[in-house]
């Protein structure tokens, strides 16, 4: 997405300070248009203008170019969430919450049938209260409320009803809404999900609102695509006007200096590493997402001073192609810089890459040395993988098997504390509700809402990732997080065993979070790190070997 493009007068409002308007009308159009004139093969490649999900910010300033802290994989494409960039496949686990997700939020619990039935309850329940007694049919038998020709066909609501509903909207607040619109998507009942999509939910989301408003403008465009089948098409047409190198790095520094959560993955790894390696000579560090490589500055400048000189270090580098783009070039950008900050610092190193994306990685693209004590880093990463469920190669436990053969002295290990990897549309659906108003609200206490380069940050750096949860399936879909407890099977069960995690590590995280909010909150439970935002956990962080 160019971010200094503007969409064309016919596509609908601006976004910056207005109810977001969907796209899928757009598509739709072009897509027909297309279809028309040259058959059903369209290419989004080509479609330069029409293919926007919200209105394009202006360009950064270069403001935040110089930092060196800015996150290491500032690499965002159409496979990578705010916290892992790793483009990759990914897969499915088992079909329920993991007894570990305790982080007691209010939302976590509505996947079950009785919630379900309870938000149909409401749902019709709204829509009786506001249907005139002559335009309905309505019987009470059992407590349940009934309305004749069922929620599927009733014309009479979606000819007169909708504006009431918006209207009257006190009575179920934007969170019920979006749910309701998501189980009536699941349930196929598409005139509902459509009235709901079109004549409610459109008038009460903002890119510039509240934090649950400006989360609804992003699951807005999910459901949307979704309800169509489109859900590929327009979460791939994102990619048509990518930011430049510079804008995206920009994007990712902003969310990187007003939220702890790359920080968190930097730190803990860091702090387990020089640990671990603490009386090692050569040391060698396997990244499976080096990207931009910064976090490796912080680790050299501690190797520097380490009594009686600082050992030899060799970096291997694992980075997708996509990671070019953000990157401004390949592997080698990374080297040169880390080739030379580490001279500057006096740390004799060597860089290595692997130009691949991570469930490619075989044996055969790490050079392992004699001598040399290795760590592996696997930074939000392993939840792009496909498991068992979406290929029968199983590359995530693979992955994890080819490490562990390899000896490791130290495995760090951060993900996401989410479940968004079970098959059940409308459970994943509230579980992206719940972990990502979390995150909109962490964000919302340290910038400004109208602040235009925070809002291109969320466009560029989160919608991609929620509409790819949302709309997509089967192997397209690449947004696959899983909670701790799942983790720990997997790690178990490749032969690794879990280290507990020292004192100076949790000091460390915790003087990083006196940087931030008092509302985050870091816990030291069943042998990781859990980084938190008042009540909700929001990532982990472990060690194993």
């Amino acid at each position: 997405m160019q971010t200094s493009q503007k969409h064309p007068s016919s596509a609908g409002a601006h976004f910056y300070h207005q109810p977001v308007q969907g796209i899928y009308q757009m598509l739709q159009s072009n897509l027909c248009q297309d279809s028309s004139s040259q058959g059903t093969s369209v290419s989004f490649e080509t479609c330069k203008e029409q293919y926007f999900t919200l209105e394009s910010c202006p360009a950064p300033t270069n403001d935040f170019m110089d930092c060196d802290d800015s996150p290491s994989y500032a690499s965002v494409s159409s496979k990578r969430t705010p916290f892992s960039p790793q483009g990759s496949q990914s897969c499915y686990s088992d079909h329920h919450q993991s007894s570990d997700n305790t982080y007691g939020s209010p939302i976590s619990g509505l996947s079950s049938v009785d919630d379900r039935h309870q938000l149909k309850h409401k749902l019709r329940e709204l829509e009786i209260s506001l249907l005139a007694p002559e335009e309905s049919d309505i019987t009470d038998s059992c407590g349940c409320c009934v309305v004749k020709g069922g929620l599927h066909g009733s014309s009479q609501l979606a000819k007169h009803n909708w504006d009431q509903i918006a209207e009257n909207i006190a009575q179920f607040d934007l969170k019920g809404a979006l749910k309701v619109c998501a189980q009536a998507v699941s349930d196929d009942d598409v005139p509902t999900a459509r009235g709901w999509i079109d004549n409610v939910l459109g008038k009460l989301v903002s890119v510039s609102g509240d934090p649950i408003q400006r989360l609804g403008a992003y699951l807005l465009e999910g459901l949307r695509a979704r309800l169509e089948s489109s859900g590929n098409l327009i979460y791939k047409s994102l990619k048509c006007e990518q930011p430049t190198s510079k804008e995206l790095m920009s994007y990712m520094h902003i969310l990187y200096q007003i939220c702890p959560y790359w920080k968190f993955a930097y730190i803990s790894a860091n702090a387990v590493i020089q640990e671990t390696m603490a009386n090692e000579s050569r040391i060698h560090i396997i990244d499976f997402q080096i990207a931009q490589g910064t976090q490796w500055h912080l680790l050299i400048q501690a190797l520097a001073h380490r009594p009686g000189g600082p050992p030899s270090l060799r970096v291997t580098g694992v980075d997708d192609s996509q990671s070019t783009h953000a990157r401004g070039g390949g592997l080698w950008i990374v080297g040169e810089r880390l080739s030379d900050f580490a001279r500057s610092c006096g740390v004799p190193f060597e860089f290595h890459s692997a130009a691949i994306s991570g469930c490619e990685v075989v044996r055969g693209n790490i050079e392992i040395r004699a001598g040399e004590a290795l760590a592996v880093n696997f930074p939000y990463v392993l939840h792009h993988m496909p498991d068992e469920s979406v290929s029968t190669e199983n590359h995530r436990d693979r992955l994890l098997r080819l490490v562990k053969s390899l000896s490791p002295k130290v495995v760090t290990f951060v993900e996401q504390e989410s479940n968004t990897n079970t098959s059940p549309f409308f459970q994943r659906f509230v579980e992206t509700l719940d972990y990502y108003t979390a995150m909109f609200e962490s964000i919302d206490v340290a910038c400004p809402r109208d602040d235009k380069k925070r809002i291109s940050a969320e466009q560029h750096c989160v919608a991609r990732d929620m509409v790819n949860m949302i709309a997509c399936e089967g192997v397209e879909r690449v947004e696959r997080h899983e909670l701790f407890g799942k983790w720990r099977s997997r790690l178990s069960m490749a032969g690794f065993k879990q280290c507990q995690l020292s004192s100076s590590v949790m000091v460390a995280t915790q003087n990083l979070l006196k940087e931030f909010s008092q509302n985050y909150r870091l816990e030291h439970r069943d042998g990781a790190l859990y980084l938190g935002w008042m009540n909700r956990h929001m990532a982990t962080s472990s060690a194993w070997r």
